[in-house]
């Protein structure tokens, strides 16, 4: 009898582990492959204790997870390394030994890997994410140089010619009387002696998707397809060139797309989005700049919390430091900038005026933290609201993300017809 109550015990023992010695199920997989760096992101209900090293000769990656089941979700990743990699060649995946799973990256060179874990936002569970680095920092103005696209040819027109394609008289609002124009401002010589650089940003990416429309438009897919156009406008302007910040469907940090325009010189930086509200009848365009003593709306504040969070959606490694957080943002050289990313936000807005409802009349402010490069005019453009059914079946538009990219360009040139660009360093013409 006591042994029979003793078995009785140890199988009802078993049904009451706990949850802790089951193997973890991989719900999803992801891999955003791209120029900057390869993200791979491995999704579950449950964190995943992880160990990462490396092996040369040839080099590889290996992770080995503990305690996780190999699943339908976790195999799949291995299909889903493209060609197109520039980091990564393959992918295996076996039992190493009871209690570990381990994953091979076979790689295509030596890189730098961060390997980090996030605890759930939006609509995430935990997730265990690999960042691959190539071992050298590109540089994103040398990329532009030997694509050839940041050299002045001898047969190019000066800058100068960037700001002469500005459309119809010049009208100041703030000094024109009724019934009169002004002429266009004279073109400032220091535009003639090189190229104007604009970082152009698409909003969002990769693990973050940003605001969805009610058809299922992502506004990551809406950005990037409006910068790519101001980038084709851009560099068909003579005189100027476009950097594009996110060139395709991945994630970059905030300060990663302040960083990467400021290493490139750029002479201004607009952020690309769509605007969303919990109301569909929500609906215009809107430009915004930093502020030095807070939001100057509710609205506008609250903006920048949703555009900010970006970070914890999309994922960043907190154990790499932010190096604006050490020094004192707002200094007189931030100033000055905010001060430009004003007159800058002024220009744009007046333009989107002229192809949609602008949602305030004027340019708001608040903390944006993709707009806190210490000497980079800056401007975050809300083409329209993604929630509104309306504006987004016009976002979706190729014709209409034409004439945004046109008008977020025409604000771009009545800047520079009043602002002349100030020198900044760039290779020599010849290199």
């Amino acid at each position: 009898m006591f042994e029979r109550t003793a078995r009785l015990t140890c199988i009802a023992l078993l049904f009451w582990l706990p949850s802790a010695f089951a193997e973890v199920a991989v719900t999803a997989t992801r891999i955003w492959p791209a120029q900057d760096y390869t993200r791979l992101t491995l999704e579950s209900k449950q964190p995943i204790h992880y160990n990462l090293f490396t092996l040369s000769d040839p080099d590889r990656l290996v992770i080995d997870l503990e305690d996780v089941e190999i699943n339908t979700a976790l195999n799949d990743l291995t299909g889903k390394v493209g060609n197109n990699d520039p980091y990564i060649e393959s992918i295996r995946i076996g039992r190493f030994k009871p209690g570990v799973v381990r994953l091979v990256l076979d790689l295509k060179a030596q890189v730098k890997p961060q390997l980090f874990s996030l605890n759930p936002v939006a609509e995430y569970g935990h997730r265990l994410v690999l960042d691959v680095y190539p071992l050298v920092a590109i540089d994103p103005l040398m990329a532009l140089v030997q694509r050839g696209e940041n050299k002045l040819g001898a047969s190019e027109p000066a800058a100068t010619a960037a700001v002469e394609g500005t459309s119809g008289p010049w009208i100041k609002p703030e000094t024109a009387e009724p019934g009169m124009t002004k002429p266009a401002p004279p073109v400032h010589p220091e535009l003639s002696n090189r190229i104007l650089l604009i970082a152009v940003d698409a909003g969002h990416g990769g693990e973050d998707p940003g605001a969805r429309g009610r058809h299922g438009t992502h506004e990551k897919d809406v950005t990037l397809a409006i910068a790519r156009k101001l980038k084709a406008q851009i560099d068909d302007t003579p005189g100027m060139r476009a950097l594009l910040i996110r060139d395709g469907d991945y994630f970059i940090p905030l300060v990663g797309r302040v960083e990467k325009a400021r290493k490139a010189h750029a002479d201004l930086f607009v952020s690309i989005h769509a605007d969303a509200f919990v109301k569909s009848h929500a609906r215009g365009s809107s430009v915004f700049a930093l502020s030095e003593h807070g939001a100057t709306s509710a609205s506008a504040r609250w903006l920048a919390k949703k555009e900010n969070d970006a970070d914890l959606i999309g994922g960043v490694n907190l154990a790499v430091k932010d190096p604006y957080l050490a020094r004192t943002l707002l200094d007189l050289s931030q100033t000055a900038t905010i001060n430009d990313s004003m007159k800058l936000a002024r220009h744009v807005l007046r333009e989107l005026g002229g192809i949609n409802t602008l949602h305030r009349g004027r340019v708001e402010q608040a903390g944006f933290a993709v707009l806190k490069s210490p000497d980079t005019p800056s401007i975050l453009v809300e083409t329209a609201f993604i929630s509104n059914p309306n504006e987004e079946r016009r976002l979706k538009d190729e014709n209409y993300q034409e004439k945004m990219a046109r008008a977020i360009l025409g604000g771009i040139k009545r800047y520079f017809a009043q602002n002349p660009a100030l020198s900044k360093p760039r290779l020599a013409q010849g290199d």
